[in-house]
């Protein structure tokens, strides 16, 4: 049976789900465009999070399917257009710079003084499943190199 956009996009936010599957099925399913995503319910508290740092730019909030002990989403309030980071303008430089502020300072808020990382999924073979620009802080735990 076919799995709906939805279903795919909701079993990548499952715990259940098998990560690495999921987050390629989610890629390949997800709409490329500039139409709401769950990140703006997030954003309009239609949906429930588990915020961490808000101000009157950005949120960040924990990543309900954790890769690491310490996973947090950051993500910029408003997109303008910034769907992914390809998509980026000399106009965004502000917002850009914000968010990588933004995570290091939750970096610290979280105690991950000894390193983090910090990633950017952009396009579906980077298995990006949410089209609304967003950086993954990674901590908590030996990264391995090469990633992916």
């Amino acid at each position: 049976m076919e799995r709906s956009r939805f279903g795919i996009i909701n079993s990548h936010f499952s715990p259940q789900s098998s990560v690495m599957a999921s987050e390629k099925e989610a890629a390949l399913a997800a709409d490329p465009s500039d139409s709401p995503t769950i990140f703006d319910k997030i954003i309009d508290k239609e949906i429930p999070s588990k915020v961490v740092f808000e101000d009157d730019k950005v949120l960040a909030f924990r990543d309900i399917a954790p890769q690491a002990p310490k996973h947090i989403i950051i993500i910029p309030k408003v997109k303008d257009g910034l769907t992914r980071l390809a998509k980026a303008e000399e106009r965004h430089c502000e917002i850009l710079g914000r968010l990588l502020y933004t995570a290091k300072l939750v970096a610290k808020q979280e105690g991950l003084e000894d390193g983090f990382r910090i990633v950017i999924n952009d396009g579906p073979t980077a298995c990006q499943s949410v089209y609304h620009l967003h950086i993954h802080l990674i901590g908590g735990r030996q990264m391995n190199w090469p990633p992916g």
